[in-house]
């Protein structure tokens, strides 16, 4: 069945449009929950990480554990299976970013307006100017951050839409409904099979890119009456290697009917190495010593361990603000914020990480204070890599076990349009 893809900016009207369309057409409204909830059960993924693969920004780790592609084509499987439902539906909220342009099937439809408006709105509702744009500026990002992760472009860019509604303060919302409307009907006049093929290539494109990522590879997928294309951007040693093995795994793919590898305009001399899905842990090291920090980072990736080095403590309270982290290896001596005041207020915001101390100049008195404030381990430099890694792999092991054992929780998404 034909259907609306409608995408908001917040405090636009979003929410009211998709119900007065729903309530005009008997349409029912999928949300960003929806498809959220539909993608955890069928790949027995972890909704949290769903959402953050759709509103948050992406994670330095994600170049090791390729965890928002994953998150992504799952998302795009469920939408794929929602979209082939014979069933009218008006879809609302992130989860349209990731519908692709399918004339006569879906009508994809922007609702937007100036922050100055929508800041007046939002404050209608009882929100003060700066809670207002604090929301808004943060819900534009995260629309921009999926945007540019998809398709390198904003949000708002013209070619991803239809029809481009932009709302104003001192009006209703039924000319926009026509507007809508009068789009839709056109666009059931032209459903046909072509329509219904770039369904079943959109669910083949996801099938695809879940395929590959489960042997590591991370490609640009896209499908036209079941022949994939799979565009290569780096530079490989044994290119014909590459390209034998991709199509292997491509055309075990259900609906897959030819596979096609090619490189792209941004293949580019670099050696290729297969990623691996989920890494055991992320490891962010806080060191002033910047040629030190390298190095051990360079020796715990090596070893399976996804690292990140930052060189003083302002950094690494900011990194672990905005960056779901799980073991931190902390120097003491640092200029600015020292290392201990990097554990007192690591460990009162963010409990569940575990901090592993790694010092050239403490001393007792710095061992017993910082065990007493929740240090998971305090080593000394020079460390030997196989103690220091088995003190990691001994942390989140600890971490594993608390999750294991803690009751589901859910978080409120922190995304969609109002």
């Amino acid at each position: 069945m034909p259907a609306i893809a409608l995408f908001s900016t917040l405090f636009a009207n979003g929410e009211e449009i998709a119900g007065q369309l729903s309530t005009l057409t008997g349409a029912r409204i999928v949300s960003d929950k929806d498809i959220i909830a539909q993608a955890g059960a069928k790949f027995s993924l972890n909704q949290n990480k769903l959402e953050q693969a759709l509103y948050a920004k992406m994670s330095v780790f994600n170049q090791f554990t390729l965890e928002k592609e994953m998150c992504i084509a799952s998302l795009k499987s469920s939408l794929a299976d929602s979209l082939a439902k014979k069933e009218q539906c008006i879809y609302h909220g992130f989860i349209t970013l990731l519908i692709p342009s399918i004339r006569g099937h879906i009508l994809k439809v922007l609702i937007t307006d100036s922050e100055e408006q929508r800041t007046l709105r939002a404050r209608g509702s009882g929100l003060s100017e700066k809670e207002a744009k604090w929301l808004i500026r943060k819900n534009d990002a995260s629309a921009f951050e999926l945007s540019d992760f998809l398709y390198r472009k904003e949000a708002g860019d013209p070619s991803l839409y239809d029809v481009i509604i932009r709302s104003a303060a001192n009006r209703t919302s039924d000319p926009d409904l026509k507007i809508i409307l009068d789009n839709f009907h056109k666009t059931c006049i032209q459903q046909g099979g072509d329509s219904l093929q770039a369904i079943r290539d959109l669910a083949i494109c996801a099938r695809v890119e879940l395929a590959l990522i489960n042997k590591g590879h991370n490609q640009q997928v896209t499908a036209e009456n079941g022949t994939i294309r799979l565009t290569v951007n780096k530079s490989v040693l044994n290119y014909a290697k590459l390209e034998s093995e991709l199509t292997e795994i491509a055309a075990t793919v259900r609906g897959v009917k030819k596979v096609e590898v090619v490189k792209g305009k941004d293949y580019k001399i670099s050696i290729y190495r297969k990623q691996q899905f989920q890494f055991p842990t992320r490891v962010l090291l806080v060191d002033d010593e910047k040629e030190f920090a390298q190095t051990l980072s360079e020796r715990l990736t090596s070893r399976d361990f996804a690292s990140q080095a930052v060189h003083n403590g302002r950094q690494a309270l900011d990194f672990i603000n905005e960056t779901k982290q799980d073991v931190m290896i902390l120097d003491l001596k640092m200029p600015g914020i020292d290392g201990i005041e990097v554990l007192r207020q690591s460990k009162k915001y963010h409990p569940e990480i575990e901090i592993i101390i790694l010092t050239g100049q403490g001393t007792e008195e710095d061992r017993q204070l910082c065990m007493e404030l929740g240090a998971f381990a305090y080593l000394e430099k020079p460390a030997d890599i196989n103690k220091l890694t088995a003190t990691i792999a001994a942390a989140y092991g600890k971490i594993a076990a608390a999750n294991s054992s803690a009751p589901p929780t859910r978080q409120a998404a922190s995304g969609g349009g109002g």
